[in-house]
């Protein structure tokens, strides 16, 4: 009822032709329409992929829950806690198994350039399951050997060409926190936002390239459970009966816990929602100049409808639809561009951004609310189309 009030089935489309009239002024409309809706796609499109880059490795782990010291505040600056929490949880008879996990960065050396950079280093037990990839099982025994690590091939390039020296049979030994070990293999697991790159090894090598580390504490320990077991229900149970050094959480939570502090703790979230509202503004005032300009361009023919006895609700009307029309009309090439964007970002920066319906149907909705909003601003205009002062 509503969409047939606003747009009436009619043979004259008077809002489309008010528009087509002049399409110089038409097309300037939908141009300042789809720059606003380019910029709250970049906007957005960069926040998101920032934080779901924060989570590269989280959402790989093998685990249905995380243990974690409750002084960690991300993955950038992990705690650690004492190793022997794993054992106590192995007590619940709902638990199937655990991995410790080791997770510091280091300073890597380039061995072409010979410049160091910081990577992610994660030791575990070699054999252990540490992420849900099946295939990584069976490459970390090689790690077995002391000094010998794995290479995430998609690291950043300025680790140096790692996965093109290897894949040509070199061998590659550099250094890592001044400590000599040699390329054993490579994995792809992809840089995060706060990791450029990552390193895979075993426990003991990790404690060699760190040997101020004390051996009994870990910073992850990854929980399995056994199939059917709720996650939430044994995290509460597990948080009632371990001390308090140690924070748990299912492996959404943990997730979830990363992303917030991305979200909260930093400028990241603020900075790209106001680039989002500085589009979203910039738009309603290019679209408010132009249904206003029209408007009053066309104030003789409004008056002369109503002195006709057009209904001065149906003059609303008209109005409305323009703003619909700029908002259809405006979104499509933002969306298309959009997706070029967030391909160029993504072969650029390695970032996870990509187009999804819920950012669509956001930007969408902002782009409506935006025209139409402005078509309301500009109605007011329509209380000048008096046919006795303007006649």
């Amino acid at each position: 009822m509503l969409l047939d009030h606003l747009w009436p089935n009619r043979r004259i489309p008077l809002a489309w032709l008010l528009l087509t009239r002049q399409p110089g002024r038409l097309l300037v409309a939908l141009a300042g329409i789809s720059f606003a809706g380019i910029l709250m796609f970049l906007q957005l499109g960069f926040r998101d992929g920032l934080f779901d880059a924060s989570v590269t490795l989280h959402k790989r782990f093998a685990a249905d829950l995380v243990l974690v010291s409750p002084r960690t505040m991300s993955s950038i600056a992990m705690a650690s806690f004492p190793r022997r929490r794993l054992v106590q949880v192995m007590a619940d008879p709902e638990v199937a198994g655990t991995t410790p996990v080791h997770w510091n960065f280091l300073l890597w050396r380039n061995p072409q350039t010979r410049t160091t950079r910081s990577i992610l280093v994660v030791g575990f037990e070699p054999g252990d399951p540490l992420f849900t990839d099946t295939d990584l099982v069976a490459r970390t025994y090689v790690l077995s050997q002391r000094g010998r690590v794995l290479f995430d091939a998609l690291s950043r390039p300025e680790f140096g060409p790692i996965a093109d020296w290897y894949k040509q049979g070199r061998t590659i030994e550099t250094e890592v926190a001044g400590k000599r070990v040699r390329v054993a293999g490579l994995v792809e697991l992809g840089p995060s936002f706060g990791a450029d790159g990552n390193l895979l090894t075993s426990s003991e090598t990790f404690l060699q390239l760190m040997p101020d580390l004390a051996p009994g504490s870990i910073e992850l320990g990854l929980i399995r459970l056994i199939p059917g077991a709720d996650p939430a229900t044994v995290a509460a149970r597990l948080k009632s009966h371990l001390p308090e050094d140690v924070a748990i959480y299912t492996k959404q939570g943990f997730v979830e816990f990363e992303k917030k502090y991305w979200q909260t703790s930093t400028a990241i979230g603020f900075i790209f929602t106001l680039g989002t509202a500085m589009g979203f503004v910039v738009g309603c005032v290019i679209v408010y100049q132009i249904l206003h300009s029209d408007v009053s361009d066309h104030l003789p023919e409004y008056a002369t409808l109503m002195a006709m006895g057009y209904p001065f609700p149906q003059l609303l009307g008209v109005v409305a639809r323009e703003g619909l029309l700029l908002a259809l009309l405006g979104y499509l090439p933002a969306w298309l561009a959009g997706q070029g964007l967030y391909t160029l970002i993504r072969t650029g920066t390695k970032l996870p951004v990509a187009m999804d319906g819920a950012r669509s149907l956001l930007v969408f909705g902002m782009i409506l609310t935006m025209c139409l909003g402005s078509a309301l601003m500009a109605m007011r205009k329509l209380g000048d189309a008096d046919p006795a002062e303007i006649f």
